[in-house]
């Protein structure tokens, strides 16, 4: 079939879980990490912000680096899939140890956080890049590609609740020792252990999955083998290309800013949960779980809006919503509009903020991904040379920064509002009360006043599904004069 053709659901599906190690690698390194090298180890927050922080530095060069080599690999097995396939031992591995230190004092933990963050991220880059840049390769259609990004935004959450939900109903639950099963240290490596080990069976069903695709995918010209500097000066000139496109340089500086906004947010998820809200247990588990279940509701409805008021409608619509609906509960809780903390209603109100949240904001990450899709037969279009890789190279440091500079940020924000740390700091109560109230302001309205800017960067995108058509069109040509180099993604 064409590439503008239909896929199989198999095929898709495949795809799509694959997106499941990121879901549940992004909870646990984004929601978990902090708080257990924070609160339960007892590491400064500063300290452990600036560990991560170090590992998103070098994240800024192995994220194009796999995408450049993904784009210029040629092999039996494809661009994409032997970095798919090369990335699941090491990522397994280093993701266990990261939350297993076998060292105690505090410069032997900094040291272990660099050295796993980096081992881990970069393990994940190995994967991640390819595999989002193989769904760009197995359809060019418009709307056909909003829905494959519908698939990874839908097991992306799928793994996020099982990581959620493994961890408050199984392995952080209370004890007699710790009442607040979050505190408990023993509990982490083997919480991390379950989560390694399903990364590894996730990413080898996607790959497995979407190998019949192999045959049908884009193969890069022959090159002569390069040394390493020749290929590191590739990649260099890969990502000036890249950022040749205007509509890319907005898009990507946008949602940089937003998904950067989610990780400070995320950093703080337990803090706010457990310290601010006061909720137990069980109730964070369902508040915490109902963000990731809107999104997954609200991927179902992604193709008909963006068919309706298109895809960049759908960026502003869903960056907006954001950081709205965080901010509402924290300002209406501090001018005392919400429901006190121990009032059933406060809970509902919690959870169906949540869902809407999800449900609103997963337009714009869908529309995010297939727009860069769109801007990749685009560059195609002006330069000849079919490059998801580095694009896509982008999109993943952009979603990891979520995880990353958020936690940085987060990590520093707590030392500034000098937020106790240990593991006997159990309750609101052992907080004083105006470090609440600047959690609350952190958590709410100081990060979420930064999706104005990102939406002002969006409006500069221009690619049109118009321009899109006649882009493929033009492109059609060009590959029926030379020949059948590029075929289509079978099922």
């Amino acid at each position: 079939m064409p590439l503008q053709g239909r896929l199989g659901f198999n095929m898709k599906l495949s795809f799509g879980v694959g997106q499941a190690a990121e879901g549940l690698f992004g909870a646990a390194y984004g929601t978990f990490l902090i708080f257990y090298y924070n609160q339960v180890l007892g590491m400064p927050g500063s300290l452990a912000g600036l560990a991560v922080g170090i590992a998103l530095v070098v994240d800024a060069f192995t994220d194009p680096m796999a995408g450049s080599l993904s784009d210029h690999w040629k092999s039996r097995y494809g661009r994409r899939h032997p970095f798919m396939y090369a990335s699941i031992l090491p990522l397994a591995a280093s993701f266990y140890f990261l939350f297993n230190p076998l060292v105690t004092s505090q410069l032997g933990l900094f040291i272990w956080l660099v050295v796993f963050s980096n081992a881990t991220r970069t393990s994940m880059s190995l994967y991640h890049v390819p595999h989002i840049a193989l769904g760009a390769e197995m359809s060019e259609d418009y709307d056909e590609r909003s829905k494959l990004v519908g698939y990874r935004m839908f097991f992306a959450n799928v793994g996020v609740l099982f990581a959620f939900a493994v961890g408050f109903l199984y392995f952080f639950t209370p004890t007699a020792e710790f009442e607040n099963g979050q505190l408990n240290a023993a509990a982490y490596p083997w919480f991390a252990a379950l989560l390694a080990v399903l990364m590894a069976v996730t990413i080898f069903w996607s790959g497995w999955g979407t190998r019949a695709a192999i045959p049908f995918l884009p193969v890069p010209p022959d090159t002569p083998r390069l040394g390493l500097g020749r290929i590191l000066w590739r990649v260099i000139l890969d990502i000036v290309a890249a950022m040749r496109s205007r509509s890319f340089r907005w898009l990507f500086m946008g949602v940089l800013i937003v998904f950067v906004m989610v990780g400070v947010n995320g950093g703080l998820d337990l803090y706010i949960f457990t310290y601010f809200w006061e909720l137990d247990r069980a109730a964070i588990l369902i508040v915490i779980c109902a963000y990731p279940i809107g999104v997954m509701v609200g991927s179902f409805f992604c193709p008909a809006f963006f068919s309706r008021f298109g895809k960049k409608a759908g960026l502003i619509f869903g960056g907006l919503s954001w950081p709205f609906w965080q901010t509402l509960p924290i300002v209406a809780r501090l001018m005392d509009w919400f429901p006190e903390n121990g009032d059933p209603m406060l809970i509902t109100l919690l959870i169906a903020i949540k869902v809407i949240q999800g449900a609103c904001t997963v337009q714009a990450n869908v529309a995010f991904g297939s727009m860069v899709a769109d801007i990749i037969d685009e560059h195609e279009y002006e330069t000849g040379k079919r490059q998801e890789g580095i694009f896509f190279a982008a999109s993943s440091f952009s979603a990891k920064a979520t995880s990353g500079i958020g936690n940085v940020i987060a990590g520093f924000a707590l030392d500034i509002i000098s937020w106790p740390r240990g593991a006997h700091i159990k309750t609101a109560a052992d907080v004083p009360p105006e470090t609440l109230v600047n959690l609350g302001l952190v958590y709410g309205p100081i990060v979420a006043a930064f999706g104005f800017v990102s939406i002002w960067c969006y409006t500069h995108y221009r690619l049109t599904r118009e321009q899109h058509a006649e882009i493929l069109e033009e492109l059609g040509r060009r590959r029926e004069g030379a020949g059948p180099t590029v075929q289509a993604a079978g099922t």
